[in-house]
């Protein structure tokens, strides 16, 4: 039988120098560059790679005080409208939430976690109505409500968990919402966790149990990021970045054909896309709450909401196949976030997207730069549509 083994004699899988020996019946060896795949968590240093600095040096860069900000805590729901309520509650259902709260004109959905409600839907032509993000206090809301093009502050009175709402717009005239004062859900019963056995003998801790599973929706928890394709990505940005505790964990760039902008490996390059997270300092936040593209024309992307597990995520996908919706790309993983993906269309016509195990970082994960490309959006699943990201 042949022997295969790592010629340097160890089994690390990652780097560029990975030369296999193969040990032939009559002893003659042979060295190939073939290797199975293979996957790790790894340090975030180690993956985002030499074209990166740290977070502080880019905010020096950038003339941002982080401490100016609006301090926001987290993404609680989406604001759509649609022209049809029976029509996408019904696809929302499907995708995984359940109704909160109806009135004539109005519907909330919830999920399992925390969250009184994910997503809010009124009655209307087709509608981006933007992300809700709660902020940390009364102060922090009221600091929101000068920000020129902000609306004045509105009782949720009506709205399951109450709370206080302000709506801004952003240089291309996107909604940009902030609460504070929700009533939090008292308790989330959160699913099972499935065991996994590997295959080393000491690494099978599921004896004499049989993993089942129960078709259906795949159960949303929570609301994880949503994204923004946009005209002008530098003015986006500054704005987002200066007004909001949001920060870069990565960037993507495109090459140009002279020396007009530099990116951090000194080559001539141009941001065209980045992923930000809420800088909560030492805490673990999402890899992303927020995602913007530069695009010849502006319109919302996509939201995205939290699943259990892989095995919830497909189960949901069989789901929603099931029902005669369309799929846009999944179920694929993620390399910046690294989440396993699976967009839809809804009913309506907005895309929506159910991930599951995602990055988790903080003030000292550095910000990461790389080449844009669909190379760069998965390293496993299917083709990309080649308009994904228009």
């Amino acid at each position: 039988m042949a022997d295969t083994s790592p010629a340097n004699g160890t089994a690390a899988q990652h780097g560029q120098d990975r030369p296999v020996t193969i040990t032939g019946a009559d002893g003659s060896k042979t060295t190939v560059d073939l290797l199975p795949n293979a996957g790790a968590s790894i340090p975030d240093k180690d993956a985002i790679g030499d074209e990166s600095e740290p977070l502080a040096t880019w905010y020096k860069k950038s003339n941002i005080d982080p401490s100016a900000r609006v301090q926001i805590v987290k993404l609680a729901h989406m604001r759509y409208q649609h022209p049809d309520l029976d029509e996408i509650t019904t696809f929302l259902r499907d995708f995984g939430m359940h109704i909160a709260k109806r009135t004539e004109t109005e519907i909330w959905y919830r999920g399992y976690g925390p969250d009184q409600y994910v997503y809010y839907a009124v009655k209307g032509e087709k509608k981006f109505l933007g992300g809700t993000f709660e902020v940390e206090s009364e102060a922090e809301l009221e600091k929101a409500s000068r920000i020129p093009g902000a609306g004045k502050i509105q009782d949720l009175g009506d709205a399951p968990g109450g709370g206080k709402l302000v709506t801004l717009q952003d240089p291309e005239g996107f909604l940009v919402n902030l609460l504070y004062g929700q009533t939090p859900v008292e308790k989330s019963e959160y699913p099972e966790k499935v065991i996994y056995n590997f295959e080393a003998p000491e690494d099978k801790p599921r004896v004499r149990k049989f993993n089942r599973f129960t078709p259906g929706p795949a159960a949303v928890h929570k609301l994880g990021h949503y994204g923004l394709c946009v005209l002008d990505f530098p003015k986006q940005l500054q704005w987002y970045t200066q007004n909001f505790n949001l920060a870069p964990t990565d960037f993507l760039y495109i090459p140009l054909p002279d020396e007009a902008s530099k990116g951090t490996s000194g080559k001539a390059t141009k941001d065209v896309a980045a992923f930000l997270h809420i800088d909560r300092g030492a805490d673990p936040v999402d890899h992303h709450t927020f995602f913007m593209s530069g695009n010849k024309t502006a319109h919302v992307h996509h939201c995205s909401f939290e699943v259990h597990d892989y095995d919830t995520q497909h189960l949901g996908h069989q789901w929603l196949a099931g029902k005669g919706y369309t799929s846009v790309w999944g179920i694929g993983r993620h390399i910046l976030g690294s989440q396993l993906f699976d967009y839809w269309w809804d009913t309506t016509g907005n895309m929506i997207e159910h991930y599951a195990d995602g990055d988790l970082v903080n003030e000292d994960t550095p910000v990461g730069w790389g080449s844009a490309g669909d190379e760069s959006l998965a390293v496993w699943g299917p083709e990309v549509p080649s308009w994904f990201l228009h």
